[in-house]
């Protein structure tokens, strides 16, 4: 288990950290410049923090109160660098043994050489990293870290210079590799939300230095606490709403001159929300539906994309930004100030204070 509650103060803000992680992979969401990686620094002890205390495995790493830093090379915690920090002027397989430098040279050998089948590196022992594809850094720097066999595997932004098709690729491969070789925690820090609900089981999201919220990735994405929560994790619909009433099942909302229904959830501390709609989950109709929380409403301007288009709507004086896959609109003529059918899931609209 990994047990972190610290401050560190960044200048322009102080970052709070604090959470709990008993297996899986959290990953750690937020903007640029919000103390993700120095989170990491900290934990790992290349910087440290200015009080609170870091546990492993029952372990105490930092404690500001019983005066205990234990030194990096000592935590047993594996960090991959964003750029994957290889030494440029060692080859494939010296990069892997370097963390296991002081075992005897036959174990050494013998457990590089099982960590290089194990990377599908063979092959590839002696090239340097210039040599290297991406993936094939990937792996090495993977390598490199799982062969000192840490209690916790941290990965700062590991994708972010990648492009999509070999994101995509990798972020595959880094999950298999996880999976079958090792067992402790794992933090990954990213700023891409789709990155975070492929890759891992919970999410913590950041900013400011300030824990937003955090539990699993289902959790964050339909239940975001905060209107900055829900803006990382991809919200982009916010309409100012007013509870007209409300039922065992429903909450009724109005915002300016739209009425509409959300499935009721915990019960909300004011009668003024702010209510949130996920942008593809808005439906396109334009022929009859019979559901409720159909509206008709003025099409302001079609957005095209690569494979999916941004619709953005006048519903009764709410602009709402809609997202839909071209095939769905092969049957929907979509132009500027044509009205068109939306229907808006009662069960996908969230409620968040003001």
């Amino acid at each position: 288990m990994l047990e972190v509650s610290f401050q560190k103060s960044l200048g322009d803000f102080t970052l709070n950290s604090s959470f709990k992680l008993e297996k899986g992979i959290l990953g750690i969401l937020g903007p640029s410049g919000c103390g993700k990686s120095m989170t990491l620094k900290c934990i790992a002890g290349l910087t440290s923090p200015d009080n609170g205390y870091i546990k492993l495995k029952g372990k105490t790493l930092f404690s500001s109160d019983s005066k205990v830093n234990i030194p990096p090379r000592k935590r047993n915690i594996g960090y991959v660098f964003q750029n994957y920090a290889l030494f440029p002027h060692l080859t494939v397989k010296q990069n892997i043994s370097y963390g296991i430098s002081y075992l005897k040279k036959s174990l050494r050998d013998e457990k590089t050489l099982d960590m290089i089948k194990r990377m599908q590196l063979t092959g590839l022992e002696n090239h340097y990293p210039s040599e290297l594809s991406g993936g094939q850094q990937q792996r090495t720097a993977l390598a490199r870290t799982l062969i000192t066999e840490p209690d916790l595997l941290m990965l700062d932004e590991p994708f972010s210079a990648l492009d999509s098709h070999i994101k995509y690729l990798l972020e595959r491969e880094l999950i298999d590799i996880i999976g079958n070789n090792f067992n402790g925690v794992v933090l990954l820090v990213t700023h891409n939300i789709e990155e975070a609900y492929r890759i891992c089981d919970n999410i913590m999201i950041l900013n400011k230095g300030e824990n937003l919220q955090i539990g699993t990735k289902e959790e964050v994405i339909s239940k975001p606490l905060s209107t900055t929560a829900a803006r990382i994790t991809g919200c982009k619909n916010f309409l100012d709403a007013t509870i007209l009433e409300e039922d065992d099942d429903y909450y009724i909302l109005k915002s300016n001159e739209l009425v509409f229904k959300a499935v009721k959830t915990a019960s909300p501390s004011s009668k003024q929300m702010i209510a949130g709609i996920r942008a593809h989950y808005i439906s396109l109709f334009n022929e009859e539906c019979n559901k409720e929380n159909t509206f008709e409403c003025d099409v302001i301007e079609k957005i095209e994309g690569v494979f999916s288009n941004t619709i953005l709507v006048n519903c009764f004086g709410c602009i709402l930004q809609i997202e839909v896959s071209k095939s769905s609109l092969s049957d929907i003529t979509i132009c500027d100030n044509k009205k068109l059918k939306i229907y808006i899931p009662p069960n996908q609209v969230f409620l968040m204070k003001k």
